[in-house]
């Protein structure tokens, strides 16, 4: 990484945040209370605006316009009126649970065209963050010198205090949230609205045009966005979903651009990113090259070819499988890129350097910090003993929560199976009967037991296969052996099982009869879910998070170490799916000998991958009219061509995905929704010279709202900065 700083300013606990002598600072997602530190090197790049601008308690500012979508995207507000913005495969499940063969919005796209035809969305929320408040100082006076549950029990009640401080009679919420493996405290209060109805998306061959195949690619073609609208109660509240809501009026939503963006120009990204592991050591990085990302890949392989072929036999299951390929495939191919450029770009090899320069300093040292002296043998030996529970979680987490549907859909009448008798004496029985009769009958609209059969043996097989031999689940393994091959075992098992059947469920929860739910304990499916959340809570659990705490002290150690230590370097915090901010430029790339990424795509592209017929290329015909046509109005950019998409330098990760693009002066240009294949090790090594995010450019995406859906009305009421006009 070739930054070169001329100055450090220290924070508390050994933050520190450099003057740069360079106009290329494109690492780091940066906290926005911090910013005052950045304003100059961001000005000097194109920012036109103060850092009070992009974050203030005092005024409305640019963070008020940024949304925490569903828990894990981001969204951005574009007009007064709660109209907001993010990509297609954020909202991509609501697109599917509103679908059926009758309505096929993921295929044919969905407006509405007026108020009352926008769609509720049970479950969705939207927050906002009211202020990010420095403790610190008070964390880490009130803590100091306790260890082990003395530590643990003064932590939470200190956090408790804390945020009722804040929030005590306001519909606020929050916490205090630890970054840089604790060496830091925020404070984050938040106010999340319930009612977020679905207002517009494109068809998928605009929102996933390209598909799988395109997916972590560069260049692009995808209008990778979908439109919703908050609403409130009368005094702009948040409120449960009601009739009686009005829209959302929010402090500020962002005025959006149509002057465009060339190469070079400023731009910015606020959101929500979710984890990187940039400080991960030289041996855990060998562990995710070497063992992780196999492993998970190939839980994945089996997954995705079970699910592509189901949905290539019928448009019902192309529909009802659509969210779980995309959710699978997703990380399934980011980690296969991200192995490849760790060991491209000679990802142990930098670390195991970095840790061998940091040892040489600490030693040189005027008066050596024997923590510092420890800290990384300290890490790797925590590691050893990390590494099987990780693997372990990982596993389960692959076939509970990607693997076949029955699990989960068993384990939600646990409390049924479990506990009737205290449900029925507390009053609560019949209110958990009616909730299960909602629960099952959204599991029948995507529901097909003969993919779930396919799924279940070769998953089983494969995760009793990778799973460390003394924390897998004894009877797993004896049921499986006995049935003498996975197609057996899984047949044998749907044969026995009620929950693959939604109407039989249904006619059990209609009768409500505590035998016939007490006998569901023996159900295959049930005894499965349960012995495997029992052998992760009792087996692997307890030394995962005893393996976390390890590391993290003593990474914490180590970051500390290498602020002091490295005074000419910097080392960004961690994201930790808090409000972040990056900034970078509009550029392209050379990650390859003898290729060049140009930073542009426009609408000829789109028709040169056009493929009728293809699943991630084909094209609606009106649609390839309207492209052929090239009429692009006031979105055409000075070579009267429509841009698509375009690629910058700013440091993104997952939950970034919707995040607003803004330029220096604070206006919606674009909506970020990948990275390029090349970039996806940034997670844990960032490299300048290649790491590219990809943008849907905001012409683009009011070209489809305007001209080729007709809900110019939605346009109408965003606040369209034209200096051409």
């Amino acid at each position: 990484m070739n930054f070169i700083f001329r100055s450090t300013s220290l924070l508390f606990m050994g933050l520190v945040i450099f003057g740069l002598n360079t106009a290329n600072a494109k690492e780091g997602m940066w906290i926005p209370t911090l910013l005052n530190a950045l304003e100059g090197d961001m000005q000097s790049m194109g920012l036109r605006l103060s850092a009070e601008d992009i974050y203030s308690v005092n005024h409305s500012s640019l963070k008020d316009a940024v949304v925490h979508f569903g828990g894990g995207c981001t969204a951005e507000m574009v007009s007064s009126e709660g109209l907001l913005l993010t990509n297609h495969h954020c909202g991509y499940s609501q697109i599917q649970y509103h679908s059926s063969v009758e309505n096929d919005y993921l295929k044919n796209g969905f407006w509405a065209m007026s108020r009352d035809e926008e769609l509720p969305n049970p479950g969705l929320t939207a927050t906002f963050i009211e202020r990010i408040h420095d403790v610190t100082e008070r964390v880490s006076k009130a803590l100091e010198g306790l260890e082990g549950e003395e530590l643990a029990n003064a932590r939470k009640q200190l956090y408790e205090e804390i945020l009722s401080e804040f929030t005590e009679g306001t519909d606020l919420t929050g916490g205090v949230v630890s970054f840089d493996f604790g060496n830091q405290h925020f404070l984050i209060t938040k106010r999340t609205f319930l009612d977020v109805r679905l207002v517009g998306a494109p068809p998928s061959a605009v929102g996933k045009f390209g598909g799988d195949t395109d997916n972590w690619l560069w260049p692009r073609h995808t209008g990778d966005f979908s439109v919703f609208r908050i609403y409130a109660s009368a005094d702009n509240s948040p409120s449960e979903y009601s009739d009686m809501n009005v829209p959302y009026k929010p402090a500020h939503h962002f005025p959006v651009s149509i002057d465009g963006v060339s190469e070079g120009d400023f731009t910015m990204i606020f959101g929500f990113p979710g984890r990187t592991e940039q400080y991960l050591s030289s041996d855990a990085v060998s562990h995710v090259i070497d063992r992780l990302n196999p492993m998970r890949i190939a839980m994945r392989d089996i997954s995705l070819a079970t699910i592509n072929a189901a949905r290539a036999s019928s448009d019902e299951l192309r529909i009802a499988y659509a969210s779980k390929q995309s959710s699978i495939s997703n990380a399934w191919k980011k980690w296969a890129g991200q192995t490849d450029g760790l060991k491209e770009l000679h990802a142990v090899q930098k670390k195991l350097d970095l840790e061998s320069e940091f040892l040489s300093r600490a030693k040189e040292a005027p008066v050596p910090d024997p923590s510092y002296l420890s800290a990384i043998s300290d890490i790797q030996k925590a590691n050893e003993e990390y590494f099987p529970y990780l693997e372990s979680r990982s596993l389960f987490i692959e076939l509970v929560y990607y693997g076949p549907d029955i699990l989960l859909h068993a384990f939600e009448f646990a409390d049924l199976i479990e506990d009737w008798s205290s449900l029925e004496s507390s009053g609560k029985l019949q209110e958990t009967i009616e909730y299960l009769k909602g629960v099952n009958s959204d599991y029948s609209r995507n529901y097909n037991a003969t993919v779930d059969e396919d799924l279940l043996g070769g998953l089983v097989e494969s995760y009793l296969g990778f799973v460390s031999q003394e924390l897998a689940p004894a009877d797993l393994q004896v049921k499986f052996d006995k049935a003498g091959s996975a197609d057996e075992y899984s047949e044998t098992f749907f044969k026995n099982s009620i929950f693959d059947n939604p109407e039989e469920l249904a006619i059990l929860l209609e009768k409500g009869k505590e035998k016939s739910f007490a006998k569901l304990k023996k159900d295959p499916a049930y005894e499965l879910v349960m012995e495997l959340r029992s052998n992760y809570f009792e087996k692997i659990s307890p030394g995962y998070r005893a393996g976390v705490a390890s590391i993290e002290e003593a990474t914490a150690t180590y970051t500390r170490g290498l602020r002091e230590l490295f005074p000419e370097r910097l080392f960004p915090i961690d994201a930790n799916s808090t409000l972040r901010l990056t900034y970078g430029k509009v550029e392209g790339s050379s990650p390859h000998d003898g290729m060049k990424y140009e930073p542009l795509t426009t609408a000829r592209g789109i028709l040169q991958k056009y493929i009728p017929g293809d699943a991630d290329f084909d094209l609606p015909s009106d649609l390839v009219a309207e492209l052929e046509d090239a009429d692009w109005g006031r979105y055409a950019d000075s070579n009267n061509d429509l841009v698509i998409c375009f690629t910058g330098s700013n440091h993104t990760t997952g939950g970034n995905s919707g995040s607003p693009v803004i330029n220096g002066d604070g206006y919606l240009v674009g909506i970020n929704f990948d990275r390029s294949w090349e970039s996806t090790m940034s997670d844990i090594l960032f490299d300048e010279t290649r790491c590219r995010n990809i943008m849907v450019d905001i012409r683009y995406v009011l070209w489809i709202i305007d001209k080729y859906a007709g809900a110019s009305h939605l346009v109408d009421e965003m606040t369209i900065i034209d200096s051409v006009k």
